[in-house]
Protein backbone atom coordinates (compact mmCIF):
# COMPACT_ATOMS: atom_id res chain seq x y z
CA UNK A 1 0.00 0.00 0.00
CA UNK A 2 1.27 3.21 -1.23
CA UNK A 3 1.57 6.22 1.82
CA UNK A 4 -0.32 9.22 0.84
CA UNK A 5 0.45 12.52 2.72
CA UNK A 6 -1.77 15.72 2.47
CA UNK A 7 -0.54 18.15 0.17
CA UNK A 8 -0.14 20.81 2.78
CA UNK A 9 1.97 18.25 4.66
CA UNK A 10 4.17 17.85 1.70
CA UNK A 11 4.62 21.50 0.80
CA UNK A 12 5.72 22.11 4.16
CA UNK A 13 8.13 19.07 3.89
CA UNK A 14 9.50 20.34 0.70
CA UNK A 15 9.44 24.05 1.72
CA UNK A 16 11.74 23.29 4.65
CA UNK A 17 14.25 21.17 2.80
CA UNK A 18 14.77 23.60 0.05
CA UNK A 19 15.00 26.45 3.17
CA UNK A 20 17.70 24.28 4.69
CA UNK A 21 19.75 24.18 0.69
CA UNK A 22 19.96 28.11 1.01
CA UNK A 23 20.81 28.27 4.50
CA UNK A 24 23.69 25.85 3.72
CA UNK A 25 24.81 27.30 0.46
CA UNK A 26 24.81 30.90 1.89
CA UNK A 27 26.67 29.34 4.71
CA UNK A 28 29.23 28.35 2.08
CA UNK A 29 29.38 31.44 0.12
CA UNK A 30 28.75 34.58 2.31
CA UNK A 31 32.08 36.77 1.21
CA UNK A 32 30.31 39.36 2.99
CA UNK A 33 31.07 37.89 6.69
CA UNK A 34 32.66 40.31 8.84
CA UNK A 35 33.37 39.21 12.48
CA UNK A 36 30.92 41.46 14.74
CA UNK A 37 33.76 43.50 15.89
CA UNK A 38 35.39 43.95 12.92
CA UNK A 39 34.17 47.94 12.54
CA UNK A 40 34.82 48.98 15.84
CA UNK A 41 38.66 47.72 15.30
CA UNK A 42 39.17 49.21 12.28
CA UNK A 43 37.99 52.62 13.37
CA UNK A 44 40.43 51.91 16.30
CA UNK A 45 42.87 51.25 13.99
CA UNK A 46 42.31 54.20 11.62
CA UNK A 47 42.86 56.66 14.64
CA UNK A 48 46.26 55.27 15.38
CA UNK A 49 49.17 57.22 14.48
CA UNK A 50 51.19 55.69 11.90
CA UNK A 51 55.19 55.31 11.30
CA UNK A 52 57.05 54.48 7.95
CA UNK A 53 59.19 52.12 11.10
CA UNK A 54 56.41 50.37 11.97
CA UNK A 55 55.98 46.64 11.72
CA UNK A 56 52.25 45.52 11.12
CA UNK A 57 51.02 42.00 12.07
CA UNK A 58 48.08 41.63 9.82
CA UNK A 59 45.95 38.24 10.14
CA UNK A 60 43.01 37.32 11.99
CA UNK A 61 42.58 35.65 15.81
CA UNK A 62 46.21 33.62 15.67
CA UNK A 63 47.93 37.23 15.14
CA UNK A 64 45.38 38.95 17.27
CA UNK A 65 46.34 37.29 20.45
CA UNK A 66 49.66 38.11 20.90
CA UNK A 67 51.32 41.13 22.46
CA UNK A 68 54.12 41.38 19.08
CA UNK A 69 55.65 44.63 20.92
CA UNK A 70 56.16 42.80 24.23
CA UNK A 71 56.35 39.37 22.54
CA UNK A 72 59.16 40.30 20.06
CA UNK A 73 60.63 43.26 22.49
CA UNK A 74 59.60 45.15 19.55
CA UNK A 75 58.23 48.78 19.76
CA UNK A 76 57.38 49.28 16.79
CA UNK A 77 55.29 46.04 16.23
CA UNK A 78 51.77 46.55 15.44
CA UNK A 79 48.61 44.40 15.84
CA UNK A 80 46.30 44.55 12.89
CA UNK A 81 44.42 41.21 13.73
CA UNK A 82 41.23 40.91 14.01
CA UNK A 83 39.49 37.75 15.36
CA UNK A 84 37.32 36.01 12.64
CA UNK A 85 38.95 37.71 10.05
CA UNK A 86 39.28 36.52 5.97
CA UNK A 87 40.76 37.34 3.07
CA UNK A 88 37.72 39.54 1.97
CA UNK A 89 38.43 41.01 5.81
CA UNK A 90 41.64 41.80 4.55
CA UNK A 91 41.45 43.13 1.34
CA UNK A 92 38.18 45.92 2.75
CA UNK A 93 40.57 47.23 5.41
CA UNK A 94 44.07 47.22 3.71
CA UNK A 95 44.05 50.90 2.99
CA UNK A 96 44.35 51.15 7.20
CA UNK A 97 47.56 48.99 6.76
CA UNK A 98 49.30 50.85 3.56
CA UNK A 99 48.38 54.49 4.11
CA UNK A 100 51.13 54.37 6.69
CA UNK A 101 53.96 52.86 4.64
CA UNK A 102 54.86 50.42 7.15
CA UNK A 103 58.28 48.95 7.38
CA UNK A 104 57.27 45.67 7.24
CA UNK A 105 53.70 43.54 7.13
CA UNK A 106 53.70 39.85 8.53
CA UNK A 107 50.85 38.77 6.89
CA UNK A 108 49.08 35.37 8.27
CA UNK A 109 45.41 34.68 7.06
CA UNK A 110 43.29 31.79 5.58
CA UNK A 111 42.20 29.54 8.17
CA UNK A 112 39.02 31.43 8.48
CA UNK A 113 38.37 31.04 4.72
CA UNK A 114 38.82 27.21 4.48
CA UNK A 115 36.53 26.63 7.39
CA UNK A 116 33.71 28.83 5.82
CA UNK A 117 34.31 27.06 2.57
CA UNK A 118 35.47 29.28 0.47
CA UNK A 119 37.12 28.13 -2.62
CA UNK A 120 40.43 27.08 -1.93
CA UNK A 121 41.38 29.10 -5.71
CA UNK A 122 39.59 31.99 -4.31
CA UNK A 123 40.94 32.30 -1.25
CA UNK A 124 44.53 32.25 -3.31
CA UNK A 125 43.22 34.53 -5.74
CA UNK A 126 42.53 37.44 -2.87
CA UNK A 127 45.68 36.31 -1.41
CA UNK A 128 47.29 37.72 -4.34
CA UNK A 129 45.32 40.84 -4.67
CA UNK A 130 46.30 41.46 -1.06
CA UNK A 131 49.86 41.20 -2.54
CA UNK A 132 49.65 43.52 -5.34
CA UNK A 133 47.55 46.19 -3.38
CA UNK A 134 50.63 45.84 -0.98
CA UNK A 135 53.54 46.60 -3.40
CA UNK A 136 51.27 49.26 -5.23
CA UNK A 137 49.93 51.09 -2.37
CA UNK A 138 53.11 50.75 -0.30
CA UNK A 139 55.74 49.81 -2.34
CA UNK A 140 59.11 50.28 -0.01
CA UNK A 141 57.26 47.63 2.65
CA UNK A 142 58.85 44.57 3.48
CA UNK A 143 55.75 42.07 2.92
CA UNK A 144 56.48 38.66 4.41
CA UNK A 145 53.80 35.77 3.74
CA UNK A 146 53.40 32.99 6.32
CA UNK A 147 51.86 29.52 5.37
CA UNK A 148 48.46 28.72 7.07
CA UNK A 149 49.26 26.65 10.56
CA UNK A 150 47.76 23.39 10.99
CA UNK A 151 44.63 22.06 13.53
CA UNK A 152 44.20 19.32 15.44
CA UNK A 153 41.37 17.72 15.26
CA UNK A 154 41.00 15.70 18.55
CA UNK A 155 40.34 18.88 20.60
CA UNK A 156 36.53 19.67 20.48
CA UNK A 157 36.12 23.61 20.66
CA UNK A 158 36.29 24.56 16.72
CA UNK A 159 34.81 21.63 14.54
CA UNK A 160 34.44 24.20 11.52
CA UNK A 161 38.08 23.90 11.13
CA UNK A 162 39.19 20.83 11.65
CA UNK A 163 39.23 18.23 8.94
CA UNK A 164 40.47 20.67 6.59
CA UNK A 165 43.75 19.58 6.08
CA UNK A 166 43.82 19.23 2.11
CA UNK A 167 42.38 23.04 2.06
CA UNK A 168 44.99 24.07 4.48
CA UNK A 169 47.93 22.47 2.22
CA UNK A 170 46.57 23.44 -1.27
CA UNK A 171 46.19 27.18 -0.30
CA UNK A 172 49.82 26.91 1.36
CA UNK A 173 50.65 25.59 -1.69
CA UNK A 174 49.71 28.35 -3.66
CA UNK A 175 50.43 31.12 -0.90
CA UNK A 176 54.38 29.41 -1.62
CA UNK A 177 53.91 29.78 -5.50
CA UNK A 178 53.05 33.06 -4.89
CA UNK A 179 55.95 34.34 -2.50
CA UNK A 180 58.09 33.34 -5.20
CA UNK A 181 56.42 35.06 -8.22
CA UNK A 182 56.20 38.38 -6.43
CA UNK A 183 59.63 37.07 -4.78
CA UNK A 184 58.56 38.11 -1.46
CA UNK A 185 60.13 36.20 2.03
CA UNK A 186 58.33 33.53 2.92
CA UNK A 187 58.40 31.74 6.55
CA UNK A 188 56.70 28.48 5.81
CA UNK A 189 55.29 27.92 9.55
CA UNK A 190 53.12 24.67 8.75
CA UNK A 191 55.48 22.18 9.18
CA UNK A 192 57.51 23.74 11.73
CA UNK A 193 54.02 23.20 14.33
CA UNK A 194 53.29 19.62 12.91
CA UNK A 195 53.51 16.95 15.41
CA UNK A 196 54.29 13.27 14.02
CA UNK A 197 50.88 12.34 13.03
CA UNK A 198 50.60 15.58 10.42
CA UNK A 199 48.41 17.74 13.34
CA UNK A 200 49.30 20.90 15.14
CA UNK A 201 51.33 20.19 17.86
CA UNK A 202 49.06 19.56 21.55
CA UNK A 203 52.45 21.56 22.60
CA UNK A 204 51.51 24.53 21.34
CA UNK A 205 47.74 25.04 21.80
CA UNK A 206 45.25 24.39 23.91
CA UNK A 207 41.90 23.78 21.81
CA UNK A 208 43.56 22.49 18.32
CA UNK A 209 43.10 25.76 16.54
CA UNK A 210 44.97 29.22 18.21
CA UNK A 211 48.28 29.15 19.75
CA UNK A 212 49.16 29.20 23.74
CA UNK A 213 51.72 30.72 25.20
CA UNK A 214 54.22 28.21 24.03
CA UNK A 215 53.31 28.19 20.53
CA UNK A 216 53.70 32.16 20.46
CA UNK A 217 57.34 31.77 21.87
CA UNK A 218 58.52 29.33 19.48
CA UNK A 219 56.57 31.77 16.51
CA UNK A 220 58.91 34.58 18.06
CA UNK A 221 61.94 32.44 17.60
CA UNK A 222 61.34 31.96 14.06
CA UNK A 223 60.33 35.54 13.35
CA UNK A 224 63.14 37.08 14.89
CA UNK A 225 65.81 36.58 11.77
CA UNK A 226 63.33 37.89 9.72
CA UNK A 227 62.76 41.25 11.89
CA UNK A 228 64.70 44.45 10.49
Amino acid sequence: MKMRFPISKVILYTTFLSTMSVAAQTDKINRDYRPRTYDVQVRQFEIYPDSTNDIIFLGNSITARAQWNELLRLPQARNRGISGDTTFGILERLDEVTKGRPSQIFLLIGINDISRNFPDDEIIRNYETIITRIQKESPKTRLVVQTILPVNSSFGEYERHYNKDEHIVKVNTGIKRLAKKYELTLIDLHPLFLDSSGSLNAKYTDEGLHLNEKGYLYWAEILHPYLH
